[in-house]
């Protein structure tokens, strides 16, 4: 499954990957250690240790499959329609909202970064300037007319 990420979002989860790979030899070490120390089934400390290691790897195995699918999405220079990488001005009954459509790994609602694949940036993909969008939520319809697309 093709995952969207800002090339800069990308580098952080390289540097995330690569440190988690660092961290694998210290791990083994507390793990080393706290088997050093007898009775493993009363051992907390070969426990929280062996708990660490499976986070990790889990994190190290999550992070390489979105690496592995990813594709790059950049500031659409123009859009004609609402797609990925495009940012939009929509306005409904409270005012106008500005936000960044991007992949599931960025979205940041407080920041205007909705993902595709929110009902939200559902409901604005392939829109054009001037469609009005009627979107479910939580707390009921919501209207909005899209203003700007850039």
């Amino acid at each position: 499954m093709e995952r969207y990420l800002t090339a800069q979002k990308l580098k952080e989860l390289i540097k995330e990957l690569n440190e988690l790979k660092q961290k694998r030899g210290s791990i083994s070490e507390r793990i080393r250690i706290a088997q050093d120390m007898g009775d493993l089934s009363e051992n907390a400390e070969y426990t929280e240790a062996k708990e660490s290691q499976a986070f990790n790897e889990g994190r190290i195995k999550d992070l390489e499959e979105i690496i592995k699918n990813v594709a790059i999405i950049s500031k659409k220079s123009a859009c004609e329609s609402v797609e990925i990488g495009c940012e939009i001005t929509v306005q409904n009954k409270i005012g106008k909202k500005t936000f960044f459509i991007v992949g599931s790994q960025e979205a940041d609602p407080a920041q205007g970064k909705i993902s595709n694949e929110s009902p939200l940036g559902r409901a604005f993909l392939g829109k054009k300037e001037g469609d009005e969008v009627m979107v479910q939520t939580p707390s009921g319809k919501i209207h909005y007319k899209i203003l700007d697309i850039k």
